[in-house]
């Protein structure tokens, strides 16, 4: 493969980075104010310093390349940073839905500088591929120091509501969780149609028959403590990954874009359940609960396959985009 290929694959990718690190600079400034919890709030403001550090260490590699940040990049990130605080802050459950939702993002970072690290590595470019293995590791830091807050977030989420509250908040984490698994379904459907290598493409099909099991029993679970799906919900759902499939098509490097958003997605999915799971035992519905859990360890599950595959995937885009 040609060194100019892989340098300018390099110089795509390290800009991809820092628009992800504008978008979190973006959340981490506005989430301690609504957080809802102080050791919620102290958390993210922590990672605010992080990031910006992360930041100008990632402009200084694109700067040592003669590059520079994507102005478009960078605009678009901050509004989707900006989005997902006003997305979490009119929620019932704001501290809830900002940790799973930050849960995820730090996943979608964690994937980002797995793939940038493999993509530096055959560039030859040290310094980057070193960089990205110290962001990774903080980044896991902080999806383990949110991972450690989902009893609190729910603590706060459910402060003020009685044993009749809990139980209508369980039937909308049910709907949620339903919503959820739509999208899931419709991603999987069209993954293994537009990525390389087989393996991969195997997997999303395997985690395709998982994920409709998932739907099917969440909705049964749904029905049986009085609630349904919500058509509304499920409509966005699926019209949200009906455009991420045709974004991945569009995009030169389709296998390693896919896999690290499957991989984050995974991690919104698992969110999401940590706290179902949590808000069952508060309203004393163990059934629910139990498969909160079972769903969990599939998608944990999944998601580390996924990781599993960071190499292939480089190598398959690389392969797209310079033909090598």
């Amino acid at each position: 493969m040609p060194h100019r290929d892989l340098q300018e694959q390099l110089v795509k990718y390290l800009t991809d980075v820092h628009s992800i690190e504008e978008q979190a600079l973006s959340q981490m400034r506005r989430v301690p104010d609504i957080a809802g919890d102080p050791q919620i709030a102290e958390a993210f403001s922590q990672h605010l310093h992080e990031t910006e550090t992360q930041e100008r260490r990632v402009r200084g590699l694109l700067e040592a390349t003669g590059a520079e940040p994507s102005t478009i990049k960078d605009v678009a990130g901050r509004a989707g940073g900006v989005g997902m605080v006003l997305f979490a802050r009119f929620q019932p459950d704001t501290p809830g839905k900002l940790v799973a939702h930050a849960f995820s993002y730090e996943h979608m970072e964690i994937a980002a500088y797995e793939l940038l690290r493999r993509v530096a590595e055959r560039a030859g470019a040290a310094d980057a591929a070193a960089v990205a293995l110290d962001i990774g590791e903080e980044e896991r830091r902080m999806a383990a120091r949110l991972e450690g807050l989902f009893d609190r977030a729910v603590d706060a989420s459910l402060r003020e509501v009685d044993l009749e509250g809990v139980n209508e908040q369980l039937r909308k984490y049910l709907a949620d969780a339903h919503a959820i698994e739509m999208q899931a379904i419709q991603m999987l459907e069209r993954a293994p149609k537009i990525t390389e290598p087989e393996e991969l493409a195997r997997l999303y099909e395997e985690h395709l028959e998982e994920t409709r099991g998932h739907e099917q029993r969440v909705k049964e679970r749904l029905e049986a403590i009085g609630g349904s799906t919500s058509a509304l919900k499920d409509a966005g759902m699926r019209l949200g990954a009906l455009n991420w499939g045709a974004f991945f098509q569009a995009q030169p490097d389709t296998p390693a874009k896919l896999a690290g958003f499957a991989y984050a997605f995974e991690h919104l999915e698992m969110g999401g359940y940590e706290q179902l799971k949590r808000v069952a035992r508060r309203g004393d519905d163990e059934k629910t609960a139990r498969m909160a859990e079972a769903i969990l360890a599939q998608e944990r599950s999944a998601a580390e396959r996924i990781a599993g595959h960071w190499d292939q995937a480089v190598e398959a885009a690389l392969a797209q985009v310079v033909g090598a």
